[in-house]
């Protein structure tokens, strides 16, 4: 007897997909109008979304906000909320660090983008959703 397709749920894992459907996004909230990533200016990014929403984010944010399963461990680990860099070691000097920047952005499918960073970091896949839950704008801040 074959059973393919079928899970078998904890109550906390029920809980959490039950919970997750409740608060998933309409359709014109993550899906993208217009984007504009600003690499030559070095700023950053902007979407349009379809219900006439915009979000930004600058270049180090969304670095620091990797969606990628190392970056979100280790976040969660250190109890970071995305976007927050780690805490440097003080030193008596501190090294002078570049701005890290995109090399590449290049779209995954319809439902995403994937950068290359400069730090040579680029396992992250930015999904619409992600992006939009993670909106910088003083409404969704508020929220």
């Amino acid at each position: 007897m074959s059973h393919e397709g079928i899970r078998i749920l904890n109550a906390t894992e029920a809980e959490r997909e039950a919970t997750q459907e409740q608060l998933k996004l309409p359709p014109d909230a993550v899906t993208p109008a217009k984007v504009r990533v600003k690499k030559s200016e070095g700023t950053g990014m902007e979407i349009d979304w379809r219900d006439g929403h915009t979000s930004t984010w600058s270049f180090l944010w969304l670095r620091h906000g990797c969606p990628c399963a190392t970056c979100h461990e280790e976040r969660d680990a250190a109890g970071r909320a995305p976007g927050i860099p780690k805490p440097k070691p003080q030193t008596l000097l501190p090294m002078y660090e570049a701005p890290i920047k995109p090399l590449e952005v290049s779209p995954v499918g319809k439902y995403a983008l994937r950068f290359k960073w400069s730090d040579g970091h680029e396992s992250g896949i930015y999904s619409w959703e992600y992006l939009r839950r993670q909106c910088q704008c003083a409404v969704c801040t508020a929220k």
